[in-house]
């Protein structure tokens, strides 16, 4: 079998990711309108208390299960093997979530309908084996079926979602376009699979291992889905979360783009890993680090810059605290940037997820305990205040734990320009925004304006990295149409 290509994955894997997304924000300035601010929050609440019973489901399976294949890849029977046990393992834990998950569904006095519906997705972390492809390094094997699904997904949205008595159902159809994905992913399995000895088959010792991973997704989710949780919990306050819902679903786009080559290129170092290719290991670790400063500077400041403009464009009104949230959520893109990089492309393929699970168990009790404190005071400001202060103490101990296999010093070489380049991009775009009334035109101008003054600037104090790209895929555009003329 052929090498995959990184850049071929990173465009499926981005994809990918983005699908996982796509269906809100293409609906999204309809869903807004349609249910306000509060009925987006339902949707937030609700999700954030299914999301904990699909990561027990999942129990780790999804990165441990990439590197593993990804290091086995070359020996279809061992690979079938470990395929099949963990996808036991799976089964088994989506079990007995869907046995608690019951009894939510029965007592819940205000959700139990919404809990019903969201049945589906629990359901669904049985079928999920994009670990499997993942580690194979087959993203397209993803995204084609889920691009049929989703778009699907879409039409159905708005042929049958008109008011707001709907949330039901567009909480139906959200959950199971994700399940039809899953199973849709099974089709292409007999291309890579082999028969196995299923007495063989032994799945506790995976249990220990998987547990490793199990730990940080836990520790995360205390700063990614308990913050939505703890806000319903404490505000009582619908709004409140549907603010916050948008905030984030924003950023999550923006990392999506930028953070997807984390997960292609992780799978290829856990091969390189298990070869013993440091050199390369450390050069494609400093090339993906450059990359992700290249795109997350300009993107944080950018955030700032457009959102008095956007979020109202975009989500229609009602939604003004969005503003001020998704401004204090913007340094997150490159603070967890940096993290993402270094969990992704350092820890995990190279064995040390217990190691890295100390950072990140440090910062769920940092922003714990800032939840607790801040939340009752600001609402959903607060719990953006104590992500972001999670966040960067991770950041900062990932940094310390790496220091003798990466080069921390090459963060500021790689990004001093783009910071310099991103804070005149900044003064630029809020000019635009004083100058021109219209909501939508002055969006369009920031942006444009934006990316041509970051562009500019870069060139001018000659990076590096955007030199050699334009010069390499320049070239090749020049010599594609040599060849046609």
């Amino acid at each position: 079998m052929s090498q995959p290509s990184i850049k071929k994955n990173y465009i499926y894997n981005t994809l990918y990711e983005i699908l996982a997304i796509i269906a809100p924000l293409i609906t999204a300035p309809y869903v807004s309108r349609v249910f306000g601010a509060d009925g987006v929050g339902i949707y937030s609440y609700t999700s954030a208390i299914t999301a904990y019973f699909t990561m027990f489901s999942a129990m780790g399976i999804k990165s441990y299960g990439q590197r593993e294949i990804a290091q086995h890849r070359e020996n279809p029977q061992e690979c079938s093997k470990l395929f099949w046990e963990l996808e036991l393992m799976c089964i088994s834990t989506t079990a007995v979530s869907l046995i608690v998950w019951t009894f939510l569904i029965i007592f819940s006095a205000n959700y139990s309908v919404y809990y019903l519906v969201l049945t589906m997705t629990v359901l669904a972390t049985a079928f999920d084996i994009s670990w499997f492809w993942s580690g194979q390094e087959q993203y397209r094997f993803i995204v084609i079926r889920n691009s049929i699904i989703k778009i699907l997904g879409i039409v159905l949205l708005f042929a049958f979602v008109r008011k707001r008595s709907d949330l039901v159902l567009y909480i139906a159809l959200i959950a199971a376009t994700g399940l039809l994905g899953n199973i849709s992913m099974w089709s292409y399995l007999p291309k890579f699979l082999v028969k196995v000895n299923w007495k063989s088959l032994s799945v506790k010792h995976h249990y220990q291992q998987t547990f490793v991973y199990f730990i940080p997704t836990i520790a995360t989710s205390i700063y990614t889905v308990l913050d939505k949780a703890m806000i319903g919990w404490i505000t009582q306050n619908d709004f409140e979360n549907g603010y916050y819902e948008q905030a984030t679903k924003i950023l999550n786009i923006c990392k999506t783009l930028v953070f997807s080559i984390n997960t292609v290129v992780s799978s290829r170092i856990s091969f390189l890993f298990a070869k013993e290719a440091h050199v390369e290991i450390k050069q494609k670790l400093e090339t993906t680090m450059n990359f992700i400063l290249f795109l997350s500077i300009p993107i944080t400041f950018g955030l700032i810059g457009v959102a008095k403009r956007f979020v109202p464009l975009f989500f229609g009104k009602g939604y003004d605290e969005t503003i001020v949230i998704l401004c204090f959520m913007s340094p997150l893109m490159i603070i967890i940037g940096i993290s993402n990089c270094l969990g992704s492309l350092y820890f995990t393929p190279s064995g040390q997820r217990a190691r890295s699970n100390k950072g990140i168990i440090t910062g769920a009790v940092v922003n714990l305990v800032l939840n607790l404190i801040l939340i009752p005071f600001f609402a959903s400001r607060g719990a953006v205040i104590a992500s972001v202060v999670a966040e960067s103490t991770i950041t900062g101990i990932y940094l310390y734990m790496s220091r003798d296999y990466f080069d921390i010093s090459c963060i500021f070489k790689f990004g001093w320009k783009r910071l310099i380049a991103a804070i005149v991009m900044f003064i630029v775009i809020l000019f635009a925004n004083n100058i021109i009334s219209h909501q939508l035109i002055a969006f369009i101008v920031q942006v444009v304006l934006g990316i041509v003054t970051y562009v500019l600037c870069l060139l001018i104090m000659r990076d590096r990295f955007l030199l050699d790209n334009i010069k390499k895929y320049g070239g090749k555009l020049l010599h594609t149409k040599s060849k046609r003329m």
